[in-house]
């Protein structure tokens, strides 16, 4: 196991209606350039892989005000996020083409993005 050079700390803060409904979510990190200035949030997707069960789990959190074209461009966004990540971390090319080619798919069909480009 590496040494620990040091830690940093992630905070999202959650606020909640009577029927635990999200209507505020903010964030802020150590690391990030506005330290101490939570920034505010209408979204979260947060997946962890446990070492030991070897299963992710996941909090999806979004506020009572987010859009659906709002959660279209989240999602469009993510997937092509996630297809990059995929890819730095595999290499495997063909796959990450693949997941992109759906990326683009899901942009067509949300209209973020429109047919041709």
């Amino acid at each position: 196991m590496e040494k620990i050079a040091k830690t940093s700390q992630l905070r999202i803060n959650i606020g909640l209606d009577d029927k635990n409904v999200p209507v505020k979510m903010d964030w802020e990190a150590d690391d990030s350039p506005n330290a101490g200035k939570p920034a505010p949030c209408k979204a979260m997707l947060l997946s962890l892989f446990d070492k030991e069960s070897l299963d992710t789990i996941k909090i999806d959190l979004w506020t009572n005000d987010m859009q659906v074209n709002e959660m279209d461009r989240f999602f469009f966004q993510t997937l092509r996020s996630l297809a990059d990540t995929y890819y730095k971390a595999t290499q495997n090319r063909e796959l990450a083409v693949d997941m992109q080619k759906f990326v683009h798919y899901f942009g067509e069909q949300t209209g973020i993005i429109k047919n041709g480009e």
